[in-house]
């Protein structure tokens, strides 16, 4: 299975609006996560909503992270198999979702399919200054 670093990836893309340094991040990352939008809203003082699309490739997973704001995602096209702290995996297809509370562990996340893309849309609601994904120590 081909690993993507998705968590680095969605931090890169935040921290290329927010001015947040990512030089630790490997990889173009240009293709995989696309923010379409980042906006304070007025009724939520301090926070950030972020907009954002992920791409998986045929195999692609990332490595287990948590969110440290509230995230909703859409399936656009093709499958994802997704594991939210202690249930079992589940996988959603296109025109399915789900809701992550701040703080779940999201220890599984991959394209469910080896030979077809896979496309999610994302947004989050997140504490100004965090980013939308951290890595989880090993």
């Amino acid at each position: 299975m081909k690993t993507s670093s998705l968590s680095l990836a969605v931090l890169v893309a935040v921290g290329l609006l927010t001015g947040q340094p990512a030089a630790w991040a490997h990889g173009d990352v240009s293709d995989q996560v696309k923010v379409l939008q980042q906006k304070q809203p007025s009724n939520a003082p301090g926070k950030n909503a972020v907009m954002l699309t992920v791409s998986y490739a045929p195999g692609e997973a990332s490595p287990a992270h948590q969110h440290p704001g509230a995230v909703m995602a859409y399936v656009l096209e093709g499958a994802v198999v997704s594991k939210l702290n202690n249930e079992p995996e589940r996988t959603y297809k296109a025109g399915e979702y789900w809701y992550e509370a701040p703080g779940t562990v999201h220890g599984v996340s991959r394209n469910a399919s080896d030979t077809q893309p896979a496309k999610l849309l994302v947004w989050s609601l997140v504490d100004e200054g965090k980013p939308v994904t951290e890595a989880l120590e090993k």
